[in-house]
């Protein structure tokens, strides 16, 4: 793993060498999804946003894209995109709210460098959210660690449960008063007001500076009994050696890379089907983080390698019982324990 510092972009990152070798292999995949539509929470549940396909969409407003069935007592993930990093997940009862950038656009403090604002959640807003347990942070940058929108939320929330990389504390302390910074292999637990508690343990992602900085976090979810384990790490970056002992029924990753010249920004394609085969995966849930409106030097120069139909033909070939589910922004995704 190579460090490129670039000291006109927002800070030094780590970069992985794209001379990667393809893998053969994956199996047959499974879609499960609903039409793209512009949705934002409320209360307890979606409502649409007020614009022009409200009336087209107003069959879906409260649906959920769900896998197989689910039963009282058992385990549910609900996984809900608000696209780039963002994610609301609801870990039966428990709220998560996942990297929010629900406030302004994406610009790193350089709109000139680069500005990008979401496709299809446009008019979604911070108190349209609904109450949420803990705010998960897993790295210390703008698309993660989103300065315009943790501010407000801090103080619609200043007590809210926190938990974080230590490399975000300088950003965090200031703004909550309640937070847990992780190192890898450290966890804490989330408890609902409905009294079920979720386990979260940190894991090693990429190393965003020098080689002896710490690395920011991925993470473990653990449910509440015990029945389904979610892991995420929004760069598709990680340390095999690390996770080798662990397991993950759900894993939410990028599959579509992100290039700049000679340097891969985001992984994803054969590396997350190989971090997929390495957690016995059975849901592989894609995100599309670079999908968004952009503009600027930087955007006019990051190029896509992959969709997510050629990592479905890979999936299939080396995970034939897994399974990819595709989500759609706004639209919760249910995934029940078996």
């Amino acid at each position: 793993m190579a460090v490129h510092c670039n000291s006109v972009l927002f800070s030094c990152k780590t970069w992985r060498n794209r001379d990667t070798k393809p893998i053969s292999t994956i199996l047959p995949t499974r879609l499960c999804s609903v039409p793209q539509t512009p949705f934002s929470f409320h209360s307890d549940g979606l409502k649409l946003s007020t614009c022009g396909w409200d009336r087209v969409v107003s069959a879906v407003v409260s649906e959920e894209s769900a896998v197989g069935s689910s039963s009282s007592g058992t385990d549910v993930f609900k996984l809900t995109y608000l696209e780039g990093n963002s994610w609301l997940w609801d870990v039966s009862g428990v709220r998560i709210l996942v990297d929010p950038i629900l406030v302004g656009s994406l610009d790193f403090g350089i709109p000139w460098l680069y500005d990008a604002a979401k496709k299809f959640l446009k008019n979604f807003k911070l108190t349209d959210l609904p109450q949420v347990d803990c705010l998960l942070i897993t790295q210390s940058l703008d698309d993660h660690c989103h300065l315009k929108t943790l501010k407000p939320l801090s103080e619609m929330s200043p007590e809210l449960r926190v938990i974080a990389t230590p490399n975000a504390k300088p950003l965090l302390d200031p703004l909550f008063k309640n937070v847990t910074y992780l190192e890898p292999g450290q966890d804490s637990e989330v408890e609902a007001g409905n009294g079920s508690k979720v386990r979260i343990e940190a894991t090693a992602g990429p190393v965003l500076g020098p080689p002896w900085q710490r690395p920011e976090n991925g993470y473990l979810i653990i449910s509440p009994q015990g029945q389904l384990n979610l892991y995420y790490e929004p760069h598709c970056i990680y340390n095999k050696n690390f996770l080798e002992k662990e397991r993950a029924d759900i894993v939410i990753t990028p599959v579509v890379k992100q290039l700049l010249p000679n340097f891969t920004l985001v992984s994803g394609q054969e590396d997350a089907v190989q971090l997929a085969k390495l957690l016995r995966a059975k849901y592989i849930v894609p995100m599309k983080n670079g999908d968004l409106d952009s503009k600027g030097l930087l955007a006019s120069i990051i190029q896509s390698e992959g969709t997510v139909e050629s990592f479905k033909e890979l999936l299939s070939k080396e995970l034939p019982d897994a399974q990819a589910l595709e989500p759609t922004p706004g639209v919760p995704l249910q995934i029940p324990a078996p």
